[in-house]
């Protein structure tokens, strides 16, 4: 297959079977291998898709700066992009993130900048400060927290994917950093007439699952990186999700390290979150039909973490 360039490798991503983990369920389980995408990441979709909506609206001009706030992958997904564009790229990034995405970025060509894992109303979080570092340089902030092409990229793109793949999907599970997959993808099946519902996989100690729920729970720690959040994000339409189901660190972890010896899948902790609520939503009486979740990311950025180090044990 001849491409003009990496970009037109974005998306249309396989779609696998978890034969070694749905064993005896009542329903399929299947993940998008997003982690296939060219640099790694189901973000290299919203990438693209932002960076050409500032272009279309004339905010960003050639040779321009790009400022995101980012997990890592957006980050990298926008590094791929500036760079076949000729973009210059900061990213600035929560200490909570691995040293392999900083290390990434950085070899990548983009300047990284590093806050404390400081809360949404906090002048420290990252959020906040790539909005006043934008201000400050004259740079155009991709938002990807709140910039509908985010949305658009999945309605357009991964939801109908999926359904072309699979017709009779009977649920859509995944975690929310943006909210853009949930939206979108959920949309997409909405709009398609579809019955599948379409559920929040989110980590224990994500505020989240809670505000869905109507509950005020306590903000705590989790490993897991670029899902679950304090706040709701701008991106997340909660009116489309059936429900949320919790996933401890633990159990991401666990179902990360099956992916990758059962099932040959190089993928990330986020991976781990989606797959184990995913055979939750499986085993459900009312999910009539095969479950679609996405596995994010590839495992490259996470080789310096403890639970990808304790593999091995």
């Amino acid at each position: 297959m001849r491409i003009p360039d990496v970009l037109s490798a974005i998306g249309h991503t396989p779609l696998v079977r978890l034969h070694a983990l749905d064993e005896g369920l009542p329903n399929a389980v299947y993940g998008k291998c997003e982690h296939l995408n060219p640099s790694g990441s189901i973000k290299d979709r919203i990438a693209l898709a932002i960076v050409e909506a500032h272009e279309a609206s004339g905010a960003l001009k050639p040779g321009g700066t790009l400022i995101e706030a980012t997990a890592g992958n957006t980050g990298m997904g926008l590094a791929m992009v500036a760079a076949v564009k000729g973009y210059r790229l900061i990213c600035v990034m929560p200490a909570k993130m691995s040293v392999d995405k900083r290390n990434a970025l950085r070899m990548a060509g983009a300047e990284v900048v590093v806050t404390d894992n400081a809360p949404p109303n906090d002048p420290r979080n990252f959020q906040n400060v790539a909005r006043r570092l934008a201000e400050e340089r004259g740079a155009v902030l991709a938002d990807q927290f709140e910039h509908p092409a985010n949305i658009a990229a999945h309605e357009r793109g991964t939801g109908p994917e999926i359904l072309a793949d699979l017709p009779d999907v009977g649920a859509f599970v995944a975690g929310a950093g943006t909210g853009g997959t949930l939206t979108g993808v959920g949309r997409a099946l909405r709009a398609a007439g579809s019955h599948a519902q379409v559920w929040l996989a989110d980590p224990v100690g994500s505020l989240l699952a809670g505000t869905l729920e109507g509950r005020d729970d306590p903000d705590q720690a989790y490993a897991v990186e670029g899902i679950g959040s304090s706040k709701v994000p701008g991106n997340l339409d909660l009116s489309l999700l059936a429900g949320a189901i919790r996933v401890s660190d633990d159990e991401s972890f666990a179902t990360a390290h099956r992916l990758i010896r059962e099932q040959g899948l190089f993928v990330g902790g986020s991976a781990g979150t989606n797959v184990a609520a995913a055979l939750r939503v499986a085993a459900l009486p009312s999910t009539q039909g095969p479950v679609v979740t996405v596995l994010c990311d590839s495992w490259d950025r996470y080789f310096s973490t403890p639970w990808l180090l304790s593999a091995d044990r």
